[in-house]
């Protein structure tokens, strides 16, 4: 079998769960944190994975995230020093939301994934900022897009939408592909919209304006061809 029979199989449904996907629980023994997890954390342990054949992925209680995290960060068998990405996955269906952590351990050379599944209704987790200030603006991406409140971050605010904006969270599975306003309505929202909404009042006095220059000028010229 080639790596492009699955191209002809054509695409996964997104109602496909998650244990239809490629991967195997995998032997725990192979991957040191994992044993470990297992071993210390055993009832916050939800269940583990290996997916293409060297990314373990462990699914934590998420009452218990911030412990195991800063377990990981800080005991000298694992010391996970980077946190590269903290993301969130919704399946749809009114099953939870996850809220994903990548990280590595530049000291041992060793990656491990952390999933927390948070129910839809209380979509709340303890930030992991002061362990790891990368997660800064990644926490408020998750909170912005999915919705998720992140106890404990010092700014979490919308990052990508605005801050008054009112139709939900753009990656949630229920979120309509043109919004939940109609196009009329948005239109009239962009047009009726204060400059002052995306800049500061002394963003936008700072500086004089310039002009531009003159045809046949030399600055024009200078910046020809």
């Amino acid at each position: 079998m080639s790596g492009l029979d699955a191209v002809g199989e054509g695409p996964v449904s997104s109602d496909a769960t998650e244990s239809a996907a490629t991967g195997s629980t995998g032997d725990p023994s192979d991957h040191p944190s994992v044993a470990a997890l297992l071993e210390r954390f055993g009832d916050a342990v939800l269940r583990h994975r290996l997916n293409a054949g060297d990314q373990w992925v462990v699914w934590v209680d998420p009452a218990r995230s911030h412990e195991i995290l800063a377990w990981l960060k800080d005991d000298p068998d694992h010391l996970y020093d980077m946190m590269s990405d903290v993301t969130g996955v919704d399946y749809g269906k009114g099953r939870p939301v996850e809220v994903v952590y990548q990280m590595y351990s530049t000291g041992h050379r060793r990656a491990l994934r952390i999933r927390c599944p948070l129910p839809l209704d209380a979509l709340e987790i303890d930030s992991v900022y002061d362990l790891w200030k990368s997660v800064n603006w990644l926490e408020r991406e998750v909170y912005d897009l999915f919705g998720v409140t992140f106890r404990g971050h010092p700014d979490l605010r919308r990052i990508l939408m605005p801050s008054d904006y009112a139709e939900g969270h753009p990656l949630r599975k229920d979120f309509p592909l043109r919004g939940r306003f109609s196009r009329a309505e948005q239109t009239r929202r962009a047009l009726n919209q204060d400059v002052e909404r995306y800049y500061l009042a002394e963003d936008i006095a700072h500086g004089e304006p310039q002009q531009a220059p003159e045809v046949g000028t030399k600055a024009s010229q200078d910046g020809e061809g």
